[in-house]
């Protein structure tokens, strides 16, 4: 007896499902993928950023939105939740709901062990196919440490890390400057062997 293959959804199905769902998923190549919870820490992080970026924003003609905004990699169909998005000019979106943002500026993800290399790795793979995408932010969780990607003119990338708490991560999509302290106000290091 030979196992059914599994049906695999479309980009529709998918969106008529997660509009509906009480939690959130990926989607990719016709399969969905349940987002887990964050830890207290990644949170703490996470929720730093939001308001330390989205407060030196103002009137720039830039906003944050945080991980319950849905992004679509068209070119790889990759749908997914990044940790903030920071979005300059005009939003585009997939349709009339507004809730899948096809052109972000700037994509930052909060990196936790269990996410590491998907976010390092495979969710840059795609991001890097958004011709929006200007910076690409991975921020370490079990340090103080943050590494920021720039798209260069000839479309290659330039890593630049910011690394202690008396360093300053500065955007350069949006002219914005965050002391690594700010980030990680709360944060205790080493972290609790519990979370």
């Amino acid at each position: 007896m030979s196992a059914q293959a599994k049906r695999k959804l479309t980009a529709t199905e998918y969106l008529a499902i997660e509009r509906k769902a009480e939690f959130k998923s990926d989607f990719f190549n016709g399969e969905m993928f349940a987002m887990a919870g964050a830890s207290r820490w990644h949170n703490t992080i996470k929720d730093n950023l939001i308001v330390e970026i989205g407060s030196r924003m103002k009137g720039s003609g830039c906003r944050t939105y945080s991980s319950d905004q849905r992004v679509l990699i068209d070119d790889t169909g990759l749908y997914c939740y990044p940790d903030i998005v920071l979005q300059c000019g005009q939003p585009e979106f997939l349709d009339d709901s507004e809730d899948v943002l096809l052109n972000p500026t700037a994509i930052i993800e909060v990196l936790s062990p269990s996410t590491f290399r998907y976010d390092r790795v495979v969710k840059f793979r795609h991001y890097r196919a958004l011709p929006s995408l200007q910076e690409y932010i991975l921020v370490e969780q079990e340090e103080a440490a943050v590494d920021r990607y720039c798209r260069q003119a000839d479309g290659s990338w330039a890593m630049v890390s910011f690394v202690g708490l008396e360093a300053v991560m500065e955007l350069l999509c949006v002219p914005v400057r965050v002391p690594l302290a700010d980030i990680y106000a709360g944060v205790p290091f080493p972290l609790p062997a519990s979370e």
